[in-house]
């Protein structure tokens, strides 16, 4: 039976590139305005400028992150959703964080059930530093087509 990882796992490995070697990626949130990010986007206090990983570690990283998303996810829709759904809901809460999901108009829809509205709401995170993001679009497009498959 295919369940949310078989959908999950290609779709945030075709938006996010893998690099072995941590690089330093521009977040005005964080000290230096710096997050250091590794794998297939893994950022954390555990990862610095002399973080180097193996193809391995970076797929079984992403895998365990993406199940800490998905029981983050899980604790906050109240509704039944297909394994598309949750997958495609799983890759938006990976990229722009489980906060961010609870506050958004997506899980807020979902939450009553309106699942179309639900969907559209994906193309409110499109911006990366207040400018919209090609890769972004395309990335929240692909989410919410996938979401739509379980309509």
């Amino acid at each position: 039976m295919t369940d949310w990882h078989d959908y999950c796992v290609p779709l945030t490995k075709e938006s996010e590139d893998l690099q072995l070697k941590a690089y330093a990626d521009k977040e005005p949130n964080e000290p230096g305005g710096i997050r250091w990010t590794v794998g297939w986007g893994s950022t954390g206090p555990d990862i610095g400028p002399d973080t180097v990983w193996t193809e391995e570690q970076a797929e079984a990283d992403l895998v365990y992150r993406l199940n800490q998303v998905n029981m983050g996810t899980t604790r906050l829709i109240r509704v039944r959703i297909g394994q598309r759904q949750r997958a495609a809901i799983n890759d938006l809460a990976y990229n722009i964080g489980i906060r961010a999901f609870a506050e958004s108009e997506v899980l807020s829809y979902l939450n009553k059930s309106d699942y179309g509205r639900a969907c559209a709401r994906f193309g409110l995170f499109i911006l990366d530093d207040g400018e919209v993001k090609n890769g972004l679009i395309t990335r929240r497009y692909k989410e919410a087509m996938l979401f739509a498959e379980d309509l």
